[in-house]
């Protein structure tokens, strides 16, 4: 159950991360890279059964 909220939330994340906007362009690879970065501590964390 947490596992697919997680999910959720981060895919919800990375639509989020995505500059569409042109006052977010300047922005770079910050939202996105802070995104993947979190969703590797959670498949991390998924994997060896700490979630």
């Amino acid at each position: 159950m947490l596992g697919t909220i997680l999910l959720v939330l981060l895919i919800l994340l990375l639509l989020g991360a995505i500059p569409t906007w042109p006052y977010s362009r300047s922005w770079g690879y910050a939202p996105s890279g802070a995104v993947l970065l979190l969703l590797v501590v959670i498949v991390v964390a998924v994997s060896t059964g700490h979630i």
